[in-house]
């Protein structure tokens, strides 16, 4: 068993205190973000929010637009989380994949912190691969199990799915396309995966759960490094 010293112990304490700041820093960034969008959001009123110095953002973030992306992180996960408690009781993946599909779409275009970064697309794919992806894929997984779905590799599969949600989201969001065109989206997406086009209308067509209030923001438990 290693010895507990001083020293181990001021290297936790410097540890938690980081992770204190980066979870404030987020926070705060989140919470300008909203109000303001991320244009004028500027570094010192987010730490200002985050109660911490000036400089100390630059500790943890290189920029204004990493520091955004940090965001985006964190309200993807929590995203997935909730449409999983929402979907708890459904017995069907291919529903529950559906909502997923639907709530992604309409949070993309809807949501002023994701809006801001769809130019950045490869990124925002990205991050919707990695933060949503263990959610989306095991759904697929599942659907495939049950001979539901027919996605092929899910991985694959979800990754395609990423970077038509940032190329819908942004015709949307400049007025190319009209914000009913998601629907027709989603139901596309869903016979990419495997589902006839009627039954890919009719679970777009379903009413979406009301999800939890997003809450991820309140209590990060990740990226902490």
């Amino acid at each position: 068993m290693a010895e507990i010293t001083g020293e181990n112990l001021k290297e936790g304490r410097v540890a938690r205190r980081q992770r204190r700041n980066r979870e404030a820093l987020i926070r705060a960034a989140s919470d300008v973000m909203s109000e303001k969008g991320i244009d004028a959001a500027t570094m010192l009123e987010i730490a200002d929010r985050a109660d911490v110095g000036a400089g100390t953002v630059y500790n943890y973030f290189r920029s204004k637009d990493d520091l955004a992306v940090a965001v985006l992180e964190e309200i993807m996960q929590d995203l997935a989380l909730r449409v999983e408690t929402a979907t708890g009781d459904f017995a069907d993946p291919a529903h529950v994949y559906a909502v997923a599909l639907l709530t992604v779409l309409e949070t993309a275009t809807n949501d002023e912190r994701w809006r801001q970064l769809l130019n950045r697309s490869g990124i925002v794919a990205d991050v919707m691969f990695r933060r949503i992806g263990p959610f989306a894929i095991d759904l697929l997984k599942q659907g495939a199990g049950s001979g539901r779905l027919s996605p092929g590799d899910a991985a694959l599969t979800w990754r395609l799915t990423t970077h038509a949600i940032v190329g819908i989201g942004l015709s949307v969001s400049h007025g190319d396309l009209p914000a009913s065109a998601m629907s027709d989206a989603a139901v596309r997406l869903l016979c990419m995966v495997g589902l006839s086009a009627e039954v890919a209308q009719d679970l777009a067509a379903r009413p979406l759960p009301t999800l939890p209030p997003e809450d991820g923001l309140n209590s990060i438990a990740v990226n902490a490094g």
